[in-house]
């Protein structure tokens, strides 16, 4: 069966207004919710009251019970590994065992300026992130816990409780650079590729295979999970209204640099029946997980719109 999950800005709303989207989500049948971790918002027409992530799960967690939850995806760069992990695990605890552990090396480097944190070259943020899931798995999994790197090092740390899923909470990597994917065959559960086309998802687990294959890990294990806007409309010509909205809102300054069709591309957008459509594309390549982010939806009338008219397309699938 295809999943489908819901990523929620943080400033889109306050926090009573989160908390009792959050009990909607789950009441409409969503499998999971998620939250980002980013300090400035990811659009210029919201405000810039951002709550930190790690500290704003458990009291989402507390408002349902069977709605997975996770951070899509957490800065490698933000927190020591070894903080992280025992932040993670007290989230696992506190929510009995729903957290999705997701993570990712770092991007925005503007939010590094601002918060006097190092921005190092790429090569260099996934050496760290490769270090620091190494750190966190050996911390959630072992009485304790050592790990001399290049970049991170820890010694016999003792760190409970553990988290309640054994061995440990499902770790998604996020991005799609060719050697985040080499991390992602060593050591994620699911890899998330976010805002890319159809012929850009088969190129990227492609590479996914090849570098499976070279670490003498099973492709299939691994999940393959979209990640991205999704813009769904009543009528066709909505489309024209709505994209360019949600493209020139955008704080990335890639996305902002797209044309009409090269940001269509990257998303999924249109009627329900175009979005069941477009969804099945990515299915068809293999993809098990959809864990779409509706802007300008605070209201969540799109949420209901998906579930009702394209999520029970795939339910069976």
């Amino acid at each position: 069966m295809i999943k489908f999950g819901v990523q929620l800005w943080q400033e889109e709303f306050d926090s009573d207004g989160l908390k009792k989207a959050w009990r909607e989500v789950e009441d409409m049948g969503f499998e999971s919710a998620w939250i980002y971790d980013h300090f400035y918002p990811m659009s210029n027409q919201t405000s810039a009251n951002i709550l930190e992530p790690w500290t704003l799960l458990p009291s989402l967690a507390a408002e349902t019970s069977t709605l997975r939850l996770g951070v899509l995806v957490t800065c490698n760069s933000y927190r020591l590994p070894s903080i992280l992990a025992k932040i993670a695990a007290s989230v696992d605890v506190l929510s009995n065992g729903r957290l999705e552990f997701g993570i990712g090396a770092g991007w925005y480097e503007k939010e590094y300026r601002a918060y006097g944190i190092p921005f190092p070259n790429l090569g260099v943020r996934l050496k760290q992130l490769s270090e620091a899931i190494e750190i966190v798995k050996r911390i959630w999994t072992q009485e304790k816990a050592t790990f001399q790197g290049d970049y991170y090092t820890v010694k016999d740390v003792h760190s409970y409780p553990k988290p309640i899923q054994k061995p440990h909470p499902p770790i998604w990597i996020g991005g799609k650079n060719g050697k985040l994917l080499e991390i992602t065959a060593l050591h994620a559960d699911y890899t998330n590729i976010a805002s890319c086309s159809p012929d850009e998802f088969r190129r990227k687990l492609r590479i996914l295979e090849r570098q499976c294959l070279r670490v003498g890990r099973n492709f299939k294990d691994i999940k393959k999970t979209w990640h991205g806007s999704m813009i769904i409309v009543d009528k066709k010509d909505g489309l024209k209204r709505e994209v360019p909205k949600a493209k020139e809102s955008s704080t990335n300054e890639g996305i902002q640099k797209m044309d009409f069709d090269q940001y269509l591309d990257k998303v999924i957008a249109g009627t329900p029946d175009q979005c069941v459509e477009k969804i099945q594309r990515y299915v068809n390549l293999g993809a098990e997980y959809f864990i779409p982010h509706f802007p300008f939806a605070a209201d969540l009338k799109a949420l209901h719109l998906f579930m009702d008219k394209v999520a029970p397309e795939f339910r069976g699938a």
